[in-house]
């Protein structure tokens, strides 16, 4: 009889966090002096078995109608080679700008098994805590991330690699910086003329340093915990790590994106940790007509 209830309890909770997997929330953010109708995805790790859903979620975008799609990094999954999906990206209706992420470089932490594990939990608080933790990186394919780069550009996506791009969305002028890959070694961001103008800073890993002088950094890469259990939210509500959300860093606001893909399984599962489209100051006429956005 117990052999029964947790065959059944486990195959209950599986179809459920590959259900949740297979969702989208739409999240907006009120932020002063932000610019209309930004939209903000992360980590799609495509693959064939995730591309019906992301296909979903950028139909998600275009109906929200955005003035600009941003991208936190991690379009890959695994060791892939073959980049044709990227071809996706040529559906959002909008203005797309991105950075890379760890996976596009193949970039990771040093160490495996136990050790391993210990390193990410050190890592992560360094990098919360802007303490330097490059001793602890390994990898970086900086051709692999160029052949990306190249490919993600002939499918509408500006790839932005420690670079600045000024934009005027509905009569207002903002900046949209790029910080390439910290995990890879990359991360070296230009320095921006002091104009007062709304500055955006997208980082893969979650991350703020001072002289930035950002208003919004947007980050992803933890997928919310993925498995978002009672002690990962005890982390982030106590603010030792940064795994999802919206919080002050300095003057900038910072938000975790719990991103769109997974990354380290063979179907993407989820638990409390859903999928997630961010838009930052909607309208009030899209708030009014679309149902799924959530305030």
């Amino acid at each position: 009889m117990t052999f029964i209830f947790l065959f059944t309890f486990i195959i209950t909770w599986t179809g459920y966090m590959s259900w949740e997997a297979g969702t989208c929330e739409v999240t907006a953010l009120s932020l002063d002096g932000a610019p209309l109708n930004v939209v903000y995805i992360a980590d799609p790790h495509l693959r064939m078995e995730n591309i019906d859903h992301v296909r979903g979620v950028i139909s998600e975008i275009n109906a929200l109608h955005p003035s600009v799609v941003l991208i936190g990094g991690d379009f890959v999954f695994g060791e892939e080679d073959n980049l044709s999906l990227q071809e996706v990206w040529n559906e959002i209706d909008a203005p797309v700008f991105a950075v890379l992420g760890n996976h596009d470089y193949r970039a990771g932490i040093k160490g495996s098994g136990i050790a391993g594990k210990i390193s990410w939990v050190a890592e992560t608080y360094m990098r919360s805590h802007n303490m330097d933790a490059s001793f602890l990186y390994s990898g970086g394919d900086a051709t692999y991330a160029d052949f990306l780069e190249d490919e993600l550009e002939k499918n509408g996506v500006s790839v932005l690699r420690n670079e600045y791009v000024k934009l005027t969305i509905d009569g207002q002028d903002i900046i949209i910086v790029g910080v390439d890959d910290i995990w890879a070694g990359r991360a070296d961001p230009p320095q921006i003329p002091k104009t007062g103008i709304y500055t955006i800073y997208l980082v893969h890993e979650p991350a703020y340093r001072e002289e930035w002088k950002a208003d919004l950094v947007l980050s992803g890469h933890t997928h919310g915990g993925q498995f978002n259990i009672a002690g990962l939210q005890a982390l982030n509500s106590f603010g030792f790590v940064e795994i999802s959300g919206l919080s002050k860093s300095g003057d900038a606001s910072l938000y975790v994106s719990r991103g769109i893909g997974t990354s380290n399984l063979d179907r993407d599962y989820r638990y409390c940790a859903s999928p997630e489209i961010v838009i930052i100051n909607p309208g009030d006429t899209l708030i009014s007509g679309y149902p799924g956005l959530l305030n």
